[in-house]
């Protein structure tokens, strides 16, 4: 069972109402937080182990490469990897560890990186970066882990050749961020659910990202939010508290 972003609104709405809520319901979420992070730990080591042993064989006899449902295993083992990988940092996504950081170089260095991954591409990437956006205090790595998947989601919307941009802007004592592209867009019957865990539409994916990326912007006491018509393009929003 995980919770849908309706069900954590409704629990804080419930925290809220007295103290004795607030003791119990957060001894059920920590509760949560143990037991996945528990199945993960029990799930990771025999896969580690079954990984090693595919790699030695491999290695050791290069002919089963030439085994048709050879790439489909790797694929499947690489997958789980990438699905406990993915689960570990949900279960921690709300244990921030804050300091004090210049948000203008932070954006900078963030779409310089991007940009280098767009140079063998037919993608235009552009930002507006104000010289004035000031220190904010927060999880710089949770942060910039947050905005490089956004822009890595952008850079699969567009396909092979497309248009994204990056804005940043101060609105009163809050940094916003937009992430924007011109790609396939998300259907609206989607839009309700894409922020929930375990929900995905793209091949491959684990239905993680969003979700971490949600319980990250929210622990820093700020919103994420989207809008997106299919076939035009898709906008993210964050709205990040400047302390």
């Amino acid at each position: 069972m995980s919770f849908t972003s309706n069900d954590y609104e409704q629990l804080q709405q419930l925290i809220n109402e007295s103290p004795e809520n607030q003791v119990l319901i957060q001894k059920l979420l920590d509760y949560q937080q143990y037991t996945i992070s528990k199945i993960s730990h029990e799930l990771r080591n025999p896969l580690t182990f079954a990984y090693s042993t595919f790699q030695l064989i491999e290695s050791q006899h290069p002919e089963v490469t030439s085994y048709k449902y050879w790439d489909s295993l790797r694929g499947d083992l690489e997958f789980m990897s990438q699905l406990l990988a993915e689960l570990s940092t949900y279960n921690n996504s709300q244990r921030l560890h804050n300091r004090a950081f210049s948000s203008l170089d932070f954006l900078r260095k963030i779409c310089l990186s991007f940009a280098a991954s767009c140079v063998d591409t037919e993608i235009e990437f552009t930002s507006k970066i104000p010289d004035s956006l000031p220190t904010i205090t927060g999880d710089e790595l949770k942060l910039k882990e947050v905005l490089l998947n956004l822009l890595k989601n952008a850079k699969e919307a567009v396909g092979s050749q497309g248009a994204i941009h990056l804005l940043a802007e101060m609105n009163e004592n809050h940094l916003i961020i937009h992430i924007s592209d011109n790609g396939c867009g998300i259907p609206s019957e989607h839009l309700d659910t894409i922020f929930d865990a375990f929900i995905t539409h793209k091949s491959g994916g684990t239905g993680l990202g969003l979700s971490i990326a949600k319980r990250v912007v929210e622990a820093h006491g700020g919103t994420i939010s989207v809008s997106s018509v299919a076939g035009q393009g898709t906008t993210f929003l964050l709205k990040l508290p400047v302390t």
